[in-house]
């Protein structure tokens, strides 16, 4: 239903080595340096928080989500995935989305975490963009030779506290592809959002099994 298979699991492991890894300090003007020391923050909370021996499930996945709504914009990413169907959506759709939105987040990235084997973050450098947005660039190291995957991570600070409202791998953004997606999941659903929150449940419920 989703993303592709290969760009899915590129944007879990991107995500993963942000929370598993401490991304080097880069020189930057002072709206970039404060998003590269967020970055620095939430990867060392997460290191903390979520890496701790004998950790039970339902345990982690208290401690990510409080995480996911300090650190990433998510209201705001899921109204914008879900473009103009939100507007048309009834107040009980919006409201079951977001917490569907939500609930797919946590369950994917969550049921992931034990699939991380040694990769780490570097980030490059990071610059300012339309005066609004800071881009931290970085580099995905694999293990075993293989060539790194760029990822660049867009960062906004709308009232003073950072929040992350875009990854972007190899140039590819995840908030685009999955707004494309969920726009023809509602497409083939003959245009009701009540098809899009099904298939939702349905992903959910089968990442929690």
């Amino acid at each position: 239903m989703m993303m592709t298979k290969r760009q899915f699991l590129t944007a879990l492991l991107a995500a993963t080595c942000l929370l598993l890894t401490k991304p080097a300090t880069v020189k930057a003007d002072e709206f970039t340096d404060g998003a590269v020391k967020f970055i620095e923050t939430l990867a060392d909370d997460a290191v903390q928080s979520l890496t701790a021996q004998n950790l039970e499930k339902k345990e982690r996945i208290k401690r990510f989500r409080i995480l996911l709504n300090q650190n990433f914009a998510v209201d705001a990413i899921g109204r914008w995935v879900l473009g103009r169907y939100w507007r048309k959506a009834t107040k009980e759709e919006q409201a079951e989305y977001a917490v569907l939105f939500e609930d797919l987040i946590v369950a994917t990235y969550v049921n992931r975490f034990e699939e991380f084997s040694g990769e780490t973050l570097k980030v490059i450098k990071a610059i300012s963009q339309n005066g609004k947005d800071a881009i931290v660039k970085s580099e995905i190291i694999r293990p075993a030779g293989q060539p790194p995957v760029r990822v660049d991570w867009r960062v906004r600070s709308p009232n003073g506290a950072y929040k992350i409202v875009d990854v972007l791998v190899e140039g590819v953004s995840m908030s685009q592809t999955q707004r494309s997606e969920f726009s023809s999941v509602i497409k083939r659903e003959g245009g009701e959002i009540a098809g899009l929150l099904t298939a939702l449940r349905q992903k959910t419920a089968v990442l929690n099994e």
